[in-house]
């Protein structure tokens, strides 16, 4: 009950202190669709503003805010890097948009300061996913690109984020998602998605960890789990 309790009290504190965001897009019916995809997703992320300029957001009212979702292909010719720099100044973090899904594009994206890349096909699971992943300082590409980036590689465990490994220690570990959620601080189903986002890295890598057992073999054999744990 304490445990059931304690995850209850981390998901009213996320939505009294909701993620504060921005949407850059210079399509106008991707940016209202976004906006409401987003909306409906999350409760604790609050749209503060949606603009098709960068010299837009710059301005906004509501400007700096916690996380900026910025379209790549502004065509504005001012360099994303200035721009991720820009919002790193102000203390914002950026997760980038684009139609493209090139590894060169993308790992220019994250060795410039992004935390975040998300084709704008995801869906809206995902963006959420990333908007979260931002906030706390963690990156964040979904699996396909994250295979896309390593397909050179094939046969080997795929690229795991900080707290993903932090989940699917515990979890792996032999303790149930409220138990994980709660040590974390995070809300139940958000340790949910992650162990989902887990197992479909290891899927795309060609690794089954579809159950808890399968999942705890991998974790002990890519050492993110002691074998006495």
């Amino acid at each position: 009950m304490q445990q059931e309790a304690a995850v209850t009290n981390a998901a009213v504190t996320l939505i009294e202190n909701p993620i504060r965001l921005a949407l850059v897009d210079d399509h106008r019916m991707l940016l209202g669709a976004l906006t409401e995809w987003i909306r409906g997703a999350a409760d604790d992320i609050n749209m503060v503003a949606a603009v098709t300029t960068w010299p837009e957001l710059l301005t906004h009212p509501e400007f700096p805010v916690d996380v900026v979702l910025l379209d790549l292909d502004l065509k504005d010719n001012i360099p994303v890097s200035l721009k991720i720099s820009t919002l790193k100044t102000a203390g914002v973090k950026t997760v980038l948009m684009s139609t493209y899904s090139e590894p060169a594009l993308v790992r220019e994206a994250l060795a410039a300061g992004a935390l975040g890349y998300l084709v704008k096909t995801e869906e809206a699971s995902t963006i959420v996913e990333a908007i979260h992943a931002a906030h706390v300082g963690e990156s964040y590409i979904s699996a396909e690109l994250d295979l896309a980036l390593h397909a050179g590689s094939a046969g080997s465990s795929p690229r795991l984020s900080a707290q993903e490994r932090r989940v699917m220690a515990l979890y792996g570990a032999g303790e149930p998602v409220k138990a994980v959620a709660h040590q974390l601080g995070i809300s139940e189903e958000t340790a949910k998605s992650y162990l989902k986002r887990i197992r479909e890295k290891y899927r795309l890598a060609g690794f089954d960890v579809g159950t808890k057992v399968a999942l705890r073999k991998r974790a002990i054999h890519d050492g993110i789990l002691l074998q006495s744990d």
